[in-house]
């Protein structure tokens, strides 16, 4: 890249970052305007101080969790990471997911720091997919949960769409598997032996992963763990919002609506969450005001955690430039023993 391009690109970035952030504040403030602010105010008042540092601290006991299925999955698929670079991927894309679009986000630089780190790139990836995958299924499952616990399994202004969604999610799962399984050579031919060599190893890697079931299934175990920590500490900030739902509502509408959070429309997904969450739980009976209170409450645990964590990175970051720089200036140890004297050389004749 030339280097009159590089201030084009860095301002384009910050334009994005921008106009993602005011989508954001733009979702929040058209629920602010729809909904009662009375009841909002009265419901975030209600959260004490020490309700909040006390998610919080959970939340990163939880975030443990996380980065312990990440450092699983990866060096299941080769990418032989020491357990504090892990950490560092981790909150890296923690703190890179209130900076880029969509909760996707982080995994770019969850990628970024993994890739410079691992002697296998293409483990890392294959890894991360791996990972990412288990997410959904555990987002997945707790659905599942939600709906096999909840009387009559919807309400019946939301059964018809329910089972429509999932066919239709079903349906294209299949349609796209058979898509890249029939479209897989005529995509790789006359493409160049770099990308087919990354391809090579990206399937070498996957392949290293699904040869260790085990692994996956203890990624899917702490999974479904991790996210049903973070949707009990939703329902927690929700009581101390007013909101009193079944957990099992909470079951069913907080994994759907971080799914939906997935798409790149604001950053970190903030409003559409929030959104979602009002829609999903307005069938159940909640108030709408306190819902939204509740998701802002955890979105201000998001924000703060994703912070915390881009210092953690930092920190890990700096101990271990810190070690190399010491490791390379410490002078070699100079042996005390004097040298044996050289043999005396003798003519034989």
């Amino acid at each position: 890249m030339s280097a009159d391009r590089q201030p084009q690109e860095f301002s384009r970035s910050w334009i994005f970052l921008a106009a993602r952030w005011a989508a954001a504040l733009l979702i929040l403030g058209i629920l602010l305007y729809l909904l009662p602010v009375a009841p909002l105010r009265a419901a975030l008042s209600r959260v004490p101080i020490s309700r909040f540092i006390a998610v919080l601290l959970i939340y990163f006991v939880a975030v443990t969790g996380g980065i312990t299925k990440w450092h699983t999955v990866v060096n299941s698929a080769g990418a032989q990471l020491s357990f504090a670079a892990s950490a560092q991927c981790y909150a890296s894309g923690l703190f890179g997911a209130l900076f880029l679009p969509s909760i996707i986000g982080g995994d770019v630089a969850r990628l970024a720091v993994g890739i410079s780190r691992s002697p296998h790139p293409a483990a890392v990836v294959a890894g991360n997919v791996a990972d990412r995958f288990l997410d959904v299924a555990a987002q997945l499952t707790l659905v599942s949960l939600g709906l096999l616990l909840l009387p009559g399994s919807l309400p019946a202004p939301l059964q018809a769409p329910a089972k429509r969604a999932l066919f239709a999610g079903v349906l294209a799962a299949a349609i796209s598997f058979i898509l890249v399984a029939a479209l897989r050579r005529p995509l790789l031919r006359g493409r160049s032996v770099r990308i087919r060599r990354r391809l090579a190893q990206l399937r070498h890697a996957i392949r290293a992963v699904s040869r260790r079931p085990g692994r996956l299934l203890f990624g899917w175990l702490l999974g479904t763990s991790v996210q049903g920590t973070y949707v009990l500490l939703t329902a927690l900030l929700g009581v101390a919002c007013g909101l009193r739902l079944p957990l099992r509502v909470w079951l069913f509408a907080w994994p759907l609506a971080k799914i939906a959070a997935v798409m790149p429309i604001t950053q970190g997904g903030i409003g559409v969450r929030e959104a979602a969450l009002v829609l999903l739980l307005a069938p159940f009976g909640a108030p709408a005001a306190q819902v939204l209170a509740t998701g802002i409450v955890w979105e201000g645990v998001i924000i703060t955690a994703g912070l915390l964590a881009g210092l953690t990175a930092f920190l890990l970051q700096y101990s271990r430039s810190r070690r190399a720089r010491s490791v390379s200036v410490t002078p070699r140890k100079v042996s005390s023993t004097p040298a044996p004297p050289a043999a005396k050389w003798r003519n034989p004749f």
